[in-house]
């Protein structure tokens, strides 16, 4: 019964704070300043504080720690989100009034699949104890695809998600307010906000199969995979709006999280091979620290000097989901777009 009350109570909070921001601080579209964004940064981990602290009283110290890696390797790994969202939307030349809509949706689809994807994969782990290699072996090798993918610029107008919705559905040809859809004519059309839209959550889709499978090598309860995951979810929007104008300074940042996932894949396979903690959670807590503490201090003192505009051009060399990379001619300029 407590634990069921937990669950009611988490999720209760979690819709409060959804309401707060869409119905209250954020009813009309508008830009996001920095100034707000870091203070909604602020306030959501706080509450991830407060939450952490309030596990480790009630469940204890071990719950504590976990759930306190796995937000910490959550909130990290959320962070290629934020690098996908910046191209999409430099892409899309996307409005800055538009983007905290989209995000606020793909957000909220974000959490109903991962709560889906937490599910399914406690009950897959508690029938098949072997699946865990599985998931050690696809976080290893995801780790490894991140890192070769770190020089390559994506083809959005070549992704799969924008040729296919252009190919099967009528398409505005330019953005119609903060709407999705439009009827013209008593035809519907959709707008290209919805083709930004779906690529986020799809994105989102395939970086969750990565997070996902990060946190149950940490903890196999679900309540604290699910509760770090939505901790890590919720502040992702105001983030974004925080580090947009800085985030090309961050380049080293992704080998940091690409090393991230092959050493939580190493420690998944570890542990459920020798059938106890060769690796424990406090050490896989202070090497996340370090990786992803490491890289951000490399970034900045690589990229102090770095032009702008170069970093800029550096920032857009990063793994888009169902989108080719552009490919050069032998001078090294980019050709136009290739089918794939």
């Amino acid at each position: 019964m407590e634990t069921a009350w937990m669950w009611i109570g988490f999720n209760v909070l979690v819709l409060a704070l959804l309401g707060l921001d869409l119905g209250v601080l954020h009813r009309k579209g508008r830009e996001i300043g920095v100034r707000e964004a870091l203070l909604l940064s602020l306030g959501y981990l706080v509450l991830s504080l407060a939450f952490g602290a309030g596990v480790y009283y009630v469940l204890g110290n071990q719950a504590g720690t976990e759930f306190f890696t796995g937000y910490l390797i959550e909130k990290s790994l959320s962070v290629d989100n934020i690098f996908v969202f910046v191209l999409v939307f430099m892409h899309f030349a996307v409005p800055k009034t538009h983007q905290h809509k989209v995000l606020f949706w793909g957000i909220l689809g974000a959490l109903v699949m991962r709560a889906l994807l937490i599910v399914t994969g406690a009950a897959i782990i508690e029938a098949f104890h072997w699946v865990i290699y599985i998931f050690g072996a696809f976080l290893v090798f995801t780790g490894v695809k991140m890192l070769v993918t770190v020089g390559q610029e994506p083809n959005l107008e070549e992704n799969r998600i924008n040729r296919f919705m252009r190919s099967r559905f009528r398409v505005t040809e330019g953005f119609e307010g903060q709407k999705f859809f439009v009827r013209r004519n008593g035809v519907l059309y959709i707008t290209p906000l919805l083709i930004v839209l779906v690529l986020i959550e799809f994105t989102d889709l395939v970086f969750a199969l990565d997070s996902i499978p990060a946190i149950f090598a940490i903890t196999t309860d679900p309540f604290i995979v699910y509760t770090s995951n939505v901790f890590a979810i919720l502040g992702l929007r105001a983030l974004y709006f925080a580090l947009v104008g800085i985030i090309h300074r961050f380049h080293y940042l992704k080998y940091g999280l690409s090393l991230v996932l092959v050493v939580v894949g190493a420690k998944m396979i570890l542990n459920a091979y020798f059938a106890a903690k060769v690796v424990p959670t406090e050490l896989a807590l202070l090497i996340t620290a370090v990786l992803i503490g490491g890289s951000m201090l490399v970034s900045v003192i690589k990229t102090r000097a770095v032009p702008t505009e170069e970093a800029a051009r550096e920032a857009a060399r990063w793994w888009v989901p169902g989108s080719p990379p552009k490919e050069k001619t032998r001078s090294g300029d980019e050709e136009g777009p290739t089918r794939s």
